[in-house]
């Protein structure tokens, strides 16, 4: 046998150059490293039954790295899939791609899938796993496919609009780059298909490679994500690459429901979605409304301190501001269908940004007056799909605590890390401290608009200013806006998922579309550089992200009550209501719970509406003029003198404590 050179990238990030035999697999590579699921071959993720050639080079990929999970993921799908068929014959396919946190997979069936159905398909699964039965890729033509695959309409489609690049939800899934491909489930003894699917893999070597996996839920889902076409029935689950990193995330699981924003805002009486105004579109409560004024003000105050000017837009506008944007031709189907009055199109506004550019269109600007920061806490409407409205995280009315910088281009990159450190340090005091950054770049798509040098010059700045950060920087290529690039800052809660906040986009486009001029210091007219910055992102969504994160459980200065009086008597709720106007004329939001309840149950109506302090007063409290202390924790000082415990507690509002 002939014998071919190839590059080895070990754990370690080093290279080796290796002498092996044509033939020369990348599993054979990695023989006895049993947490290997797949390679990378030559940037490509590939299965271990991959030939490797001449030059080739090849990095193994372990089970718990993100591609290896990934991997598991799609391999759990498709033996989910087989289990489905099994029970259901006359099932058809749709797609079953890889997930965060695990997979998914839609069938057309003749009725929706009860909770007895998901145990026995997770039963047929557990049966294909210990077969072991082995994955193996097979390349066929068209007509090969059409063939094979001539009783699954929707892998017909698929096969239609091979060459797809879209994304994992969506046909790429099935189908690579004009290649078309077939992967056989066989029987690991006999060499006998159990079962096949139009996909472009990679996948395990076997189904004994898929070490935990657990179906959680299913929904309707339309094909391809289009309402226009036929609903099927999508199954998810979750797959890992060890029972542990599967409880762990199951136990996350539990912990994320104990938090759900929708649950607590209830429970809390903090926010509402009457039906009779429509899906998205909250209502909030006395006591929300507390929250969010106070997520508001110290926003509102912080940019003040730092040079930001406010400015309002109204509700609507004539369609033309967002055809001279740029918008309406990208986001039409995410905006709501116009109004015609008085001979045109009105839209309700989906972005701030057009109007503020007239704001600075309004008269004359001179380069002395730049960077001007406008800032708006602009509500927009955007209509979200159904099956996405998601409690405040993902609404169709919301409120973007929104900016517009503008700026010369030498003072760009200043700007940049003076925004970025600006966001991260609000942040920080609304106590989020576990960041990492996202660049989003642009893609292949021609969505994009402006010329290669102004999308090479934006990216570059943004990379430099992400790096500069010291914070990990992501990419994401392909996310960017139509009109330029961004770096979104990411937050992990309390219990680690991260979630999308700020973002700061470079814009070279908008100022071109609207002519956007100010007087440079030699007289000359020059283009701004135009910056889009949202810290919250929406209020709503920033204050579902607050009450996850906390479970409730606000910080004092952001809690609705901050104190609530509880006598031990009736006799002693007077006395608590001269403590609870000494603490109010301190800007203390307290309450004396007088009603005919029992103590110990005032006690756990305070606990459970998660007050931050409890002043408990009986007849030796009232000797010594003091105040028993029970704080949310279910700790208790006795016998705090009233002037001390006033000043604990006002301490704890101002300096944003996170008790």
């Amino acid at each position: 046998m002939s014998q071919i050179k190839i590059q080895v990238l070990d754990r370690n990030a080093q290279r080796n150059e290796r002498e092996v035999t044509t033939g020369t697999t990348a599993g054979d590579l990695f023989d006895g490293e049993r947490d290997v699921v797949v390679a990378r071959v030559n940037g490509q993720l590939r299965d271990l039954a991959w030939v490797l050639g001449d030059g080739d080079a090849v990095e193994p990929v372990a089970a718990d790295s993100p591609d290896g999970r990934a991997v598991i993921r799609h391999s759990t799908a498709h033996v989910m899939a087989q289990a489905v068929q099994q029970a259901f014959p006359e099932a058809k396919l749709g797609i079953g791609p890889p997930v965060e946190n695990g997979f998914y997979y839609d069938f057309q069936v003749d009725r929706a899938f009860t909770p007895e159905d998901l145990k026995s398909v997770e039963s047929r699964m557990r049966d294909i796993v210990k077969q072991g039965q082995r994955f193996v890729r097979r390349e066929v033509t068209d007509a090969e496919a059409r063939q094979e695959l001539a009783n699954e309409p929707f892998k017909l489609e698929l096969i239609g609009i091979k060459g797809s690049t879209g994304s994992d939800d969506e046909a790429s899934t099935e189908v690579g780059a004009g290649v078309l491909t077939i992967y056989d489930n066989v029987d690991a003894k006999s060499g006998e298909l159990r079962w096949k699917d139009l996909c472009r893999g990679p996948h395990v070597p076997s189904t004994k490679h898929i070490p935990a996996f657990k179906l959680m839920r299913n929904a309707g889902a339309y094909w391809r994500g289009s309402e226009k076409n036929p609903q099927l029935q999508r199954i998810y689950g979750t797959a890992w690459e060890t029972r542990a990193a599967q409880d762990d995330y199951l136990k996350m699981l539990e912990e994320a429901e104990r938090r759900d924003h929708r649950k607590l805002g209830a429970e809390l009486d903090l926010f509402s979605f009457p039906e009779e105004i429509g899906s998205g579109l909250p209502v909030f409560h006395p006591k929300g409304g507390i929250i969010r004024r106070e997520l508001e003000e110290y926003s509102r105050r912080r940019h003040e301190q730092t040079g930001y000017s406010f400015v309002n837009s109204p509700h609507i506008t004539k369609g033309q501001l967002f055809e001279t944007s740029g918008h309406l031709p990208y986001y039409a189907d995410t905006m709501y269908p116009p109004m015609e009055l008085e001979g045109s199109e009105y839209y309700l506004k989906a972005m701030n940004c057009p109007m503020h550019n007239l704001i600075f269109r309004a008269r004359g600007r001179s380069y002395r007056e730049l960077p001007l920061r406008l800032f708006e806490f602009g509500t927009v409407y955007r209509y979200e799909k159904s099956g996405v409205v998601h409690g405040l995280t993902r609404v169709r009315g919301l409120t973007q605590d929104d900016s517009h910088i503008y700026c010369t281009r030498e003072q760009m990159k200043d700007e940049l890390k003076f925004l970025l450190t600006f966001v991260l340090e609000l942040l920080r005091d609304y106590g989020l401290d576990d960041f990492f950054l996202e660049l989003s770049t642009r893609g292949d798509s021609d969505k994009f608009i402006g010329s290669d040098e102004e999308w090479a010059s934006a990216t570059e700045t943004l990379r430099q200013v992400g790096e500069e950060s010291g914070l990990d920087l992501v990419p994401d290529p392909g996310g960017a806006a139509f009109y330029g690039p961004k770096i979104s800052v990411q937050a992990r809660d309390a219990i680690g998922r991260s979630w999308q906040l700020s973002t700061i986009q470079l814009d070279f486009n908008q100022p071109k579309r609207f002519g956007l001029e100010y007087t440079a210091a030699d007289g000359t007219r020059q283009e701004p550089i135009m910056i889009h910055r949202a810290l919250f992102g929406s209020i709503e969504r920033f204050m579902g992200v607050l009450i996850e994160h906390y479970a409730g459980a606000m910080p004092p200065w952001l809690s609705p009550v901050q104190a609530v009086g509880i006598p031990i008597g009736d006799s002693h709720v007077p006395y608590l209501n001269e403590v609870a106007a000494q603490l109010s004329a301190r800007g203390i939001r307290v309450e004396v719970d007088d009603s005919g309840d029992r103590m110990q149950k005032k006690i756990r109506t305070a606990q459970k509406q998660k007050v931050p302090f409890m002043l408990l007063a009986g007849d030796d409290d009232v000797a010594a003029n003091a105040v028993s202390f029970r704080y949310r924790s279910g700790a208790q000082k006795n016998g705090v003198p009233i002037a001390e415990a006033i000043e604990e507690i006002v301490a704890a509002v101002q300096s944003r404590a996170q008790v």
